[in-house]
């Protein structure tokens, strides 16, 4: 690593947290998502919907939330990266993105802002992986459930950490994390959040993660199983990549240092 991250500091009791939900033909779980929200836990929700084809849009208008619509699709990843940058510019101290598909509890959303409030860590994890009796009943497929084993074991073996659950779709971060990130470089496909969680550890940043009950049901989503391997193989690219770059024998954009990512354009998302 190249400019370890000093730690942080708690931050003040009254912060902004801004809860983002990338979407995707979410209109049967948006509403249940943003209902099980504690109130006062957020001040605002931000939905930017990558071109569904359901009355995603329109369900989150009647709720009242900050709506950006992508001009075509932009894919997991890059829904992300508008997120995150309409976060920025809207002035959060804690970003929260939760899937809105209601397969993760967003009422863990408080005790994760606050964990990252007092300093203890600056990035937390949704962990849906408390036991696998639980995972299972819950209802993980068995193939998904091995998988995520092995490459979560693979992946705390290479970056030196001791998370449950890397793959999960709950995650809350301090903002100076998604300004040193330089995440607009990252895949717009689901291996994002492999690079982002490799970005985290190079760059210094504290990670931990907090267990999260996980919902499988018909309505929310999941990636099939073929694009679950191409999503495992590129994950292992991903900490090959990472550990080309710790031996000095490759540089990746990945892991050179960004600009602050502040304000979105016109061209990536519409209000």
């Amino acid at each position: 690593m190249d400019a370890p991250n000093n730690a942080l500091a708690a931050l003040p009791a009254r912060i902004k947290t801004i809860a983002v939900m990338p979407a995707y033909n979410a209109a049967l779980t948006l509403e249940r998502t943003v209902r099980d929200i504690p109130p006062g836990t957020v001040d605002e929700v931000i939905v930017v919907d990558d071109c569904s084809r359901d009355n995603t849009v329109e369900i989150a208008e009647k709720l009242g939330l900050t709506v950006f619509r992508h001009e075509k699709n932009l894919g997991y990843g890059g829904n992300q990266k508008t997120c995150y940058k309409h976060a920025l510019a809207h002035g959060a101290d804690v970003v929260v993105m939760i899937h809105p598909d209601y397969q993760y509890d967003s009422r863990a959303i408080p005790i994760a802002v606050e964990i990252i409030r007092l300093g203890t860590c600056d990035f937390i994890m949704g962990s849906r992986i408390r036991t696998r009796r639980e995972v299972l009943a819950g209802g993980m497929p068995i193939w998904k459930y091995i998988a995520n084993r092995c490459l979560t074991l693979i992946e705390n073996i290479a970056l030196g950490q001791n998370l449950a659950d890397f793959h999960s779709g709950f995650r809350a971060y301090r903002r100076e994390v998604l300004e040193t990130i330089p995440y607009l470089r990252n895949s717009n496909d689901f291996v994002f959040d492999s690079e982002f969680l490799a970005q985290a550890v190079h760059f210094g940043f504290k990670i931990g993660d907090i267990p999260v009950p996980v919902r499988y049901f018909d309505e929310a989503s999941s990636i099939n199983f073929r694009r679950s391997v191409k999503y495992g193989f590129s994950t292992l690219w991903v900490m090959t990549k990472y550990w080309l770059r710790q031996l000095r024998l490759y540089r990746s954009p990945l892991f050179e240092p960004a600009d602050r990512q502040v304000a979105p354009t016109d061209a990536e998302a519409t209000a």
